[in-house]
């Protein structure tokens, strides 16, 4: 009786629209279950509208192997510290590296990787055109067999483990499905680099050489040619069948190609996968389009562009991409529409007012879809892309605000499930990809805003990911 005079009672709401009609599926949702402090008085200060503790092409500054959890960041006496915690826990066991910051550069950061062939835990850091800082555990460590203690980690070196590298920019690592590390890193610079990849194997570490060009030209919309850039990543994904997936945008060295210059040079979507642990490059038709350390992948190279855009927009790089279970690539990127403008003129004003979210993702039958997600993020900042185990995405957009769609309904029920002003959360955060895939569980890192250099706390927050 009860039951049924609920029934009756809610339909009488939905009819006179008290309540909305239950979804036809299960939005994803999050729960925060944790909010740890790493340290109350990180090094702070802002250049390149960013913080150096929390950068998009940090790959990874906190990441989960073997039941434990690690995160970097710099002190506010500069230092480069590591911390560790059993996952689940809140208790943080720190250690100070012999290394303390070099430059007030947010370029700057730490990138931390794991090998699973010898359980060595890598760090690189502190580098913006510049030689690399690079720091290797002794073997075991991220399994526990060894001390944790700075000593575990030893000295810092200025090459990779013996290969010199010059000066380079956006360290990343990533591990290829049987357990190999490889390193990304960026040679030359801002719209005149190139992307190059090395390996770690048998303890040594071997360069495997360039893979994107700086050289071939590039007409702007207004007849301009360009004829250096750079290939900015999103990101380096493996998925389940080894398959290796880099969405890029490209930037011009030649900012004539620009309407306005206070404009930004970034133009264009791209894809490349490779089959071969990132010795050959193929688009999405499956077209050889480069090989690293031999023909490399160039702005004239056929087929790249799946979402085509022109460098008047404010098209952010380096933003953020995942892999589905289907070994689909999901793109975040960010621009400002043409209903706003068609010439950026003040990149940073326009990207916060008119700067709006796109999930950008390749469909079963190889074609490109994208959507706008109807959440603006309300900044210059990068917005970074999860999936969950049911294919599920979360956007973790600046200052923590989580905004999700459901796999259910082809990605497009986009809803915001948490936003908290009161995290004061500082523009990008960095995200634990592994620790969603390990147990359910999305931790963020983030810094506090402060003010000038005063420095502030920089925390781990969990968020246990399902439906509601």
């Amino acid at each position: 009786m009860v039951r049924t005079l609920l029934h009756l009672l809610s339909a009488i709401a939905v009819v006179s629209g008290l309540l909305a009609p239950a979804p036809a599926h299960a939005a994803p949702g999050v729960t925060l279950v944790a909010d740890t402090l790493l340290d109350a008085s990180a090094l702070y200060f802002v250049s390149y509208d960013g913080v150096v503790n929390n950068n998009s092409f940090q790959q990874d500054a906190v990441l989960t192997y073997q039941g434990r959890q690690y995160a970097t960041w710099y002190t506010a006496s500069r230092n480069a510290v590591i911390a560790r915690r059993a996952t689940g826990g809140t208790r943080w066991e720190a250690v100070v590296l012999p290394h303390r910051l070099t430059a007030d550069d947010s370029h700057n950061v730490i990138s931390l990787g794991i090998s699973l062939q010898d359980n060595t835990i890598h760090v690189a850091l502190d580098t913006h055109n510049t030689r690399l800082f690079y720091l290797r555990s002794k073997p075991g460590l991220a399994i526990g067999a060894e001390p944790w203690t700075a000593a575990s980690f030893g000295d810092v070196r200025r090459t990779l483990g013996g290969v010199e590298l010059g000066a380079m920019t956006y360290p990343r690592f990533v591990v290829t499905p049987e357990g190999r590390l490889q390193f990304s890193y960026r040679t030359g610079g801002s719209g005149n680099g190139v992307t190059e990849l090395a390996e770690y194997s048998g303890g040594t570490w071997r360069r495997l050489g360039a893979w994107t060009s700086a050289t071939g030209s590039y007409t702007g919309p207004n007849g301009v040619v360009s004829t250096t850039r750079n290939l900015y990543l999103h990101g380096l994904t493996y998925d389940r069948s080894g398959r290796l997936h880099a969405a890029f945008t490209w930037r011009e060295g030649n900012p004539g190609v620009l309407c306005h210059a206070g404009g930004l040079t970034n133009h264009d979507t791209g894809y490349v996968h490779s089959d071969d642990r990132g010795r050959t490059w193929r688009n999405g038709a499956g077209t050889v389009v480069g090989t690293t350390g031999g023909t490399p992948v160039s702005v004239t190279s056929p087929g790249l562009v799946v979402d085509p855009l022109d460098p008047n927009h404010g098209l952010m790089n380096q933003e953020s991409q995942a892999v589905d279970s289907g070994g689909r690539p999901h793109v975040v990127i960010s621009y400002v529409p043409g209903r706003f403008t068609q010439c950026v003129s003040n990149y940073a004003q326009q990207r916060a007012q008119y700067g709006r979210t796109f999930h950008v993702f390749r469909k079963a039958d190889g074609s490109w879809s994208k959507v706008e997600v109807p959440v603006p993020p309300g900044h210059t900042q990068r917005t970074k892309i999860v999936l969950d185990r049911a294919d599920n995405v979360y956007l973790v957009m600046p200052r923590g605000k989580i905004v999700t769609a459901s796999r259910a309904s082809g990605w497009t029920d986009w809803t915001t499930v948490f936003d908290r002003p009161s995290l004061r959360a500082f523009g990008e955060v960095n995200v634990d990809t592994s620790r969603v895939a390990a147990d359910g569980v999305l931790s963020v890192q983030y810094q506090q805003t402060s003010s000038g250099t005063t420095p502030s706390p920089i925390r781990v927050a969990d968020f246990r990911l399902g439906t509601t």
